[in-house]
């Protein structure tokens, strides 16, 4: 077992070869006789990932770990691979020697990068790999800039046991326990700066850190390739040893007589690389500034007195410097600038006026200026690591708003004073009559309109075409029209009576998503509790999940990841005293609950005032199916009364909260009486009503009476309309079409639960309270009809199964679970 630290390594270094890794021999220096190089214009794709972090988010197996590394065109028709250049180790792996195994290898076979081996032994467990691996990427002789986009491939390699030597090696190379892969599109190739997270599947749920930087680089075979320096010191240097190189390589081709003509594919190249390096001067500006890190630059600005070809571009550009010299002043203070101005080839079209040896000087030329601008990011990169991932991790965040909105569809809807019935006698019945057959033609059947109106977005997206700069996940952007949709509409209050919500609808632009937030916008609401935070001490949060009927407490883990991954700090408690338990009575299953989030809670405020100041609270909960019922249950509980007064944001995934009065599942309903007739099932009969003959005493009718839902900060109601388990009005908690014409004693129960749900929530007991209705469409077009899809237990379990749809939601609006 040993450890070493990697500066710096290059593929066409002499390195010893290791079990499984073919590495290329050393390549000769240049020949003290000039020789004519194989292309005259040729660049290269630099593509560089660096792997700060894997952090275990949930894991089920101990064992040994890697990640793989592999890039290939798209559409190339010889499968072009990206090759492992270079690999620089910034910094030891902070493990213990029994927990590494072996070294980092390159792979000449497959062109793959892998990890050294790391020992996983429990959650929430960090290792730091601080490592950068470059691919290169040719475009070939004499091609234009690539119009292909480039996979990006990261596989997870497992083995349970350690093994001796090549046993211990080929069990990991077996196969990979999960694969994550990126799509980089043709408009990123030119210059990308991106966090790229990446979480494998549902069943090795982990983070690795990792940032992407790419650039086009002009590239010359007939050289060794330049090692990056430790110190910003050395980068003038290195500029200098690529600029002597070009120049003398350029006369070689002219001794020879090797230039040939330039096609328009050649011209496209130039443009491009101009293009890449006004996009990773941008970069670099923009990073530096952000992390409040100067950069220096002014070494680039040399880069413009070109005696080869600055005279001879600038009298084509008709540029004249300060002092009338015609030459380019350069101002270290405006260099920068004006090398905008100065290598704008693609403007007047200049670069089809330029004669060969112009042209050929040009590429090299703006190759310098990009190679010196890369040299120069790379060691600022390596010296604020950690700065500049945070930020780009900022910036990722920030962006998944914008690009998931493919698959959101925002709308407001104003929730009335309180809803009525049709009315109690026959003549009030025939003079509404006219309006309310245009009502019922427009929503017959709320869970069938919501499933057409997801059904035709979703076939828009099906006909479009994606084609952004960034990283594109393939998980999700891989079949988009196979991603769920998700209809959010938020609930505002207003002074109007309606019999329908659906007649208040209006639809946003995702611009106005923020103003969901009342009273403040995005930035404040994510900048004031931090600023808070700091100035009066620690803020305990906690967010509880509860299964459903026959549940187990791990079966809402994929939201809990995703609530971990915008609020690592978050206590998570995975209720368990329910487990094995759903067939009794909800009174009994609500007490248990209180009394196991009561001890969950004072064990982490013991924990925290022991470590300082606990300022405040916040207790959030999370409920799948009955699992809602018994949280609400629980906060009606008098022991739960002195923690109200810290709740803060309640998630509903498909909560039968006004019971099952009115469900017209025929299929599911017999099934419910049959657990009634034959289990003598409890919360069934609370479920249906038919715990006590008088309505008005049942478990149901008096739970909606409890303020239950009046202290939450956010309240989120997430259903599905092709959830045939729970109601589609009792989920979203809304006005019921069959309880509106029902004059009987059960539509005025129904109404007056639904009235005293809805008035818990438009209480001023929050100053600023979020009501959010989210539909969530799954496709469900590749299980076909079977008995799960017709009575809809598909939907209902999906819930638990994907996680896309709560990426969307809780990314869209982090502050509601930060």
């Amino acid at each position: 077992m040993f450890r070493r630290i990697r500066l710096l390594i290059d593929r066409n270094s002499s390195t010893k070869k290791r079990p499984n890794v073919r590495l290329r021999p050393h390549q000769s220096p240049l020949p003290s006789q000039p020789q004519p190089p194989p292309d005259l214009i040729d660049s290269v794709h630099e593509i560089a990932i660096y792997i700060h972090r894997f952090h275990n988010l949930d894991l089920f197996q101990q064992g040994w770990y890697q990640i793989k590394i592999s890039m290939k065109c798209e559409d190339s028709e010889y499968s072009t691979m990206g090759i492992p250049s270079r690999v620089v180790q910034y910094e030891v792996p902070e493990l213990g020697s029994e927990d590494t195994y072996g070294v980092w290898r390159i792979d000449d076979m497959e062109n793959s990068f892998t990890t050294q081996p790391f020992r996983i032994r429990y959650a929430r467990q960090d290792v730091y790999l601080s490592i950068m691996i470059s691919f290169n990427l040719s475009l070939g002789k004499c091609e234009g800039p690539s119009t292909s986009a480039v996979i990006l491939k990261f596989e997870l390699m497992y083995t349970p046991v350690l093994n001796n030597g090549s046993e211990f090696q080929e069990s990991l190379d077996a196969c990979p326990a999960a694969v994550h892969t990126f799509r980089i599109p043709p408009k990123a190739l030119l210059g990308l700066h991106s966090y790229c997270p990446i979480h494998f599947d549902a069943l090795h749920a982990v983070l690795v850190d990792i940032s992407v930087h790419i650039s086009l680089l002009k590239s010359d075979s007939s050289k060794l390739r330049l090692k990056v320096p430790s110190d910003s010191s050395a980068v003038q240097d290195v500029a200098e040893d690529f600029d002597r190189t070009d120049r003398s390589n350029f006369r070689t081709h002219k001794a020879f007589g090797q230039v040939a003509s330039l096609d328009s594919k050649q011209v496209m190249l130039i443009e491009a690389l101009v293009a890449s390096r006004d996009t990773l001067l941008n970069d670099i500006q923009n990073i530096s500034k952000a992390i409040d890190q100067a950069i220096d630059l002014r070494g680039f600005t040399s880069k413009l007195h070109d005696a080869d070809f600055s005279s001879v571009l600038q009298g084509k550009l008709g540029i004249v410097g300060a002092e009338g010299s015609g030459k380019l002043s350069v101002d270290p203070q405006n260099g920068v600038e004006r090398a905008h101005l100065m290598m704008d080839f693609r403007s007047n079209g200049v670069l089809h006026s330029l004669s060969r040896e112009d042209i050929l000087n040009s590429f090299h030329t703006v190759g310098n200026q990009i190679s010196y601008l890369w040299n120069t990011f790379l060691v600022f990169h390596r010296a604020n690591k950690t700065k500049i991932l945070e930020h780009l991790c900022d910036t990722w965040a920030n962006d998944r708003r914008a690009e998931w909105s493919i698959w959101m569809v925002y709308s407001k809807v104003e929730m009335p004073h309180r809803y009525m019935n049709s009315g109690v006698n026959e003549a009030s019945h025939r003079g509404l009559r006219g309006k309310a057959l245009s009502l019922r033609r427009l929503s017959k059947n709320p869970a069938q309109n919501a499933a057409m109106r997801a059904e035709m977005h979703r076939r828009s997206i099906a006909q479009m075409k994606i084609n952004n700069g960034s990283l594109q996940d393939l998980y999700i952007f891989g079949d988009p029209s196979h991603i769920p949709i998700v209809v959010v509409e938020h609930v505002m209050n207003g002074p109007q009576r309606t019999m329908s919500g659906d007649s208040y609808f209006s639809h946003f632009g995702l611009k106005d998503t923020c103003s969901f937030l009342p009273g403040s916008t995005c930035e404040t609401a994510k900048k004031l509790p931090e600023a808070s935070l700091q100035q009066n001490g620690c803020v305990l949060k906690v967010a509880v999940f509860v299964h459903g009927f026959q549940g187990h407490h791990l079966d809402l883990r994929l939201v809990r990841n995703q609530w971990l991954l915008i609020d690592p700090k978050i206590e998570c408690l995975m209720s368990e005293v329910n487990e094995d338990k759903t067939y009794g009575d909800f009174r009994e299953m609500g007490l248990r609950l209180a009394e196991e989030v009561i001890s969950f809670v004072k064990k982490k405020m013991d924990k925290v005032s022991r470590k300082g100041n606990l300022r405040n609270i916040r207790l959030s909960f999370v409920g799948h199916s009955i699992g809602n019922v018994i949280i609400r249950t629980a906060l009606a509980e008098s022991i739960m009364e002195p923690y109200l007064r810290y709740l803060y944001t309640y998630v509903s995934i498909s909560g039968p909260h006004l019971g099952y009065l009115y469900s017209s599942n025929s299929l599911f309903n017999s099934g419910l009486w049959v657990l009634k007739k034959l289990k003598g099932t409890q919360c069934i009969h609370q479920l249906t009503f038919s715990d006590d003959p008088d309505l008005q005493n049942t478990f149901f009718y008096k739970l909606c009476k409890q303020k239950t839902l009046e202290n939450f900060a956010n309240i989120i109601l997430l259903s599905s309309p092709q959830d045939g388990y729970v109601p589609y009005h009792s989920a979203r908690i809304e006005m019921c079409q069959a309880s509106f014409w029902d004059s009987s004693k059960k539509g005025k129960v129904f109404l007056e639960m639904l009235n005293d749900c809805l008035d818990q929530i438009r209480a001023p007991s929050s100053e600023h309270r979020v009501f959010m209705r989210c539909d969530v469409n799954f496709d469900t077009s590749s299980q076909g009809r079977n008995l799960n899809t017709i009575i809809g237990r598909a939907a209902h379990i999906e819930f638990l199964e994907s996680d896309i749809f709560a990426r969307f939601i809780m990314w869209s609006f982090p502050e509601l679970f930060r």
